[in-house]
C-alpha cells in the first residue's frame, strides 16, 4: 500500500471517527451543561487544561522517537524496532511517575486556580482533580505502543480504538447524567472504561506486534541514544512554549475571572476544535508519508510537495475561518444554548477565528518540522512564544477581560508564522521565504475578501436565527467560499496536482477538466504507489 493509499485510508477513518465524536460529544455535552450547570462545565474544561500542561513533562520524548522509527520502520529492521521500543516504553513508565507526582504536588493550588466555584468544596474539587489525574496518567501505559503504529502510517488503529471508547464512555456517561445527575459517578465511569481501554489495547498490539515481547532486545547504541538525547533536548523548549502559549487560556480566564466564563469561553474552543479537527485529519495523516518524502525524494520534489500542502491547507483553514466567523455565535445563542449567558463579544470570537485561520500555516510548518526532524533550529521560539502569551494575557485580562486572553494567544502564535517559513525554506529547500510570504498574503486577502461579502448576505439571512436560517447560510458560505477560491487559483500548479490526484482516483472527473488530458504538472502517476 502506497503513501498516498495509505494516507487515503487514516483520513476516511479519521473522518468517520470525528464526525461520531462530534456528534457523541456534542449530546454529552448538552446533556451535561443542561444537568450540572455552567460552573462544573468550567471545572471540566480548567481540570483538562491544568492535566494538559502536566503532560508537559512528557518533553518531546514521543515526537523525537516517532522521527527515529520512520527509517527501521521503512527498512524493516525489526531488531532496531524492538531496541527503540524498549526505549519508548522505559522513558514512558517514568514520564507516568513524574505526572503523578508533580499532580499531587499542585492539588493544595487548585482553589487558587478555580475562582468563585459556586456551592462545590474543596473537597469535592481535589477529587475530581485526581480523577483526570488518575486518566492522564494511566494514558502513558500504552501510549508509547502507538508510536510503532503510526510509524507504519496505519494511524487508524488507534483512531478506531478511541472512537469505539469514546462511545462506550460517552453512552455510560449520559445515563449516569439522565439517572444519578452526579459529577462523582459521571468521572468514575470516565475511569473505568479508560482503564479496560488500556488493557484491550496492550493485549491488542502485543498480539498484533509479538515480537516486541522479545526478551532479547539489544540496547540503543552511544549514537542513537545521543541522537534522541539532542531532538528531545530541542523539544523541551517546544513543549514548554507550546504549552505556556496553548494549554492556558482556560486557566488564566478561571483564576482571573471566574469559573463560569471558562465554561462559556470552552463551548466557543469546543466547536472550533472538534469542528476544525475535519481539516486537523488530513495533515496529520500524511506526518509520516511527509517523512518518507524527506528520506527519499529530491530538495525540489520536497519543496513542490511543501507547496502542494500549504495551498490546501489555507483553502480549507480559510474556509474553516469564514464559517466560523459568520456561525459561531448564531449557532451557540440561537440553536444550542438558548437560555443566554453563553456568548462571547464579537471581538473575542474574531480574534478566535483569525488565530484559527493563522493556525493553518503554522500546521503546515510543524508537521513538516516533524517529518524533517528540524527540531534544534527553532527551538527557542516556543519559549519567546509562551512567555509573550502569558504576560499578554495576564496583563491584559486585568484590563479588558477574556478580550485580552485572545489578544496574547493571536500575538504569540504569529511570531511562529513569521519565523519558521525562514528556517524550513533555508534549511530544507535552501530557497529564500518570500515567496512563502507571497502567497501568504493573496490567499488571506481572498479569505478576508470572501468573510466581508458575505456579512451582509449574513444579516440578510439570518435577521432572525432558525435550523433553516442557520443551514440556509451554511450553503451559502460553502458554495460563495469555494466558487471564489475555484475561480482564483485554478490555473495554478498547486491546485492543478490536486485535481490530478483527485482525478486519477475518480477518472471520470478528469474527462470533466475540458478533456484536455492531465492540467498542470507535478503529478506522477506513480504517486499513488509510493
Amino acid at each position: 500500500m502506497g503513501r498516498i493509499q495509505k494516507a487515503e485510508k487514516n483520513i476516511i477513518f479519521g473522518y468517520i471517527s470525528n464526525l461520531v465524536i462530534l456528534l457523541v460529544n456534542f449530546i454529552q455535552k448538552t446533556i451535561f451543561i443542561y444537568v450540572l450547570g455552567k460552573t462544573l462545565s468550567g471545572v471540566n474544561a480548567v481540570y483538562t487544561d491544568v492535566l494538559s500542561v502536566l503532560s508537559l513533562t512528557e518533553l518531546g520524548i514521543g515526537t523525537a522517537l516517532n522521527y527515529s522509527l520512520y527509517k527501521p520502520v521503512a527498512e524493516r529492521n525489526y531488531e532496531k524496532i524492538k531496541s527503540y521500543m524498549r526505549f519508548y516504553k522505559k522513558a514512558y513508565l517514568t514520564i507516568a511517575g513524574v505526572i503523578a507526582v508533580l499532580g499531587i504536588a499542585i492539588s493544595p493550588f487548585l482553589k487558587y486556580i478555580l475562582k468563585n466555584p459556586g456551592n462545590l468544596t474543596i473537597e469535592e474539587l481535589t477529587l475530581y482533580y485526581y480523577l483526570f489525574l488518575f486518566n492522564t496518567v494511566i494514558s502513558y501505559f500504552v501510549t508509547y505502543k502507538y508510536s510503532l503504529v503510526n510509524a507504519e502510517q496505519k494511524n487508524y488503529i488507534q483512531t478506531n480504538i478511541n472512537t469505539l471508547t469514546k462511545i462506550v464512555t460517552a453512552t455510560v456517561q449520559i445515563g449516569i447524567l439522565l439517572l444519578f445527575r452526579n459529577f462523582l459517578f459521571y468521572l468514575l465511569a470516565q475511569s473505568l472504561v479508560e482503564l479496560l481501554q488500556k488493557i484491550f489495547v496492550t493485549v491488542y498490539l502485543n498480539r498484533l506486534y509479538p515480537y516486541l515481547l522479545d526478551k532479547d532486545v539489544k540496547p540503543l547504541t552511544a549514537e542513537e541514544t545521543q541522537v534522541v538525547a539532542t531532538k528531545t533536548k530541542a523539544l523541551i523548549c517546544h513543549k514548554i512554549g507550546d504549552v505556556a502559549r496553548l494549554q492556558t487560556d482556560q486557566i488564566i480566564i478561571s483564576s482571573f475571572v471566574n469559573v463560569d466564563t471558562s465554561a462559556v469561553v470552552g463551548n466557543y474552543v469546543y466547536i472550533i476544535t472538534y469542528v476544525g479537527n475535519f481539516v486537523n485529519i488530513i495533515f496529520e495523516s500524511v506526518i509520516s508519508g511527509f517523512g518518507n518524502v524527506v528520506a527519499t525524494e529530491s530538495r525540489e520534489r520536497q519543496y513542490f510537495l511543501f507547496r502542494i500542502y500549504r495551498f490546501f491547507a489555507c483553502w480549507l483553514f480559510g474556509f474553516g475561518a469564514v464559517g466560523f466567523y459568520h456561525l459561531l455565535t448564531p449557532f451557540i445563542d440561537g440553536i444550542w444554548m438558548r437560555d443566554g449567558g453563553w456568548t462571547l463579544p464579537q471581538i473575542t470570537v474574531t480574534l478566535l477565528v483569525m488565530d484559527f485561520y493563522l493556525k493553518g500555516g503554522r500546521t503546515v510548518l510543524l508537521n513538516f518540522k516533524i517529518a524533517s526532524g528540524l527540531f534544534e533550529q527553532d527551538r527557542f521560539l516556543p519559549l519567546v512564544q509562551g512567555g509573550l502569551n502569558l504576560v499578554v494575557s495576564v496583563l491584559l485580562v486585568l484590563r479588558i477581560g477574556v478580550t485580552g486572553v485572545y489578544v496574547g494567544t493571536l500575538v504569540s502564535g504569529i511570531l511562529a508564522n513569521l519565523i519558521r517559513p525562514g528556517i524550513i525554506y533555508r534549511v530544507s529547500f535552501d530557497r529564500k521565504p518570500w515567496t512563502y510570504f507571497r502567497d501568504s498574503l493573496k490567499y488571506m486577502v481572498v479569505v478576508f475578501a470572501v468573510g466581508a461579502v458575505i456579512t451582509p448576505i449574513r444579516h440578510l439571512l439570518m435577521n432572525e436565527v432558525t435550523v433553516f436560517s442557520f443551514a440556509l447560510m451554511v450553503v451559502v458560505i460553502t458554495l460563495f467560499y469555494n466558487l471564489v477560491f475555484l475561480a482564483v487559483f485554478h490555473r495554478t500548479e498547486e491546485f492543478a496536482y490536486l485535481w490530478n490526484a483527485v482525478a486519477a482516483r475518480v477518472p471520470a472527473l478528469g474527462k470533466f477538466f475540458g478533456g484536455k488530458g492531465s492540467p498542470g504538472k507535478g503529478f506522477r502517476k506513480g504517486d499513488m504507489d509510493e
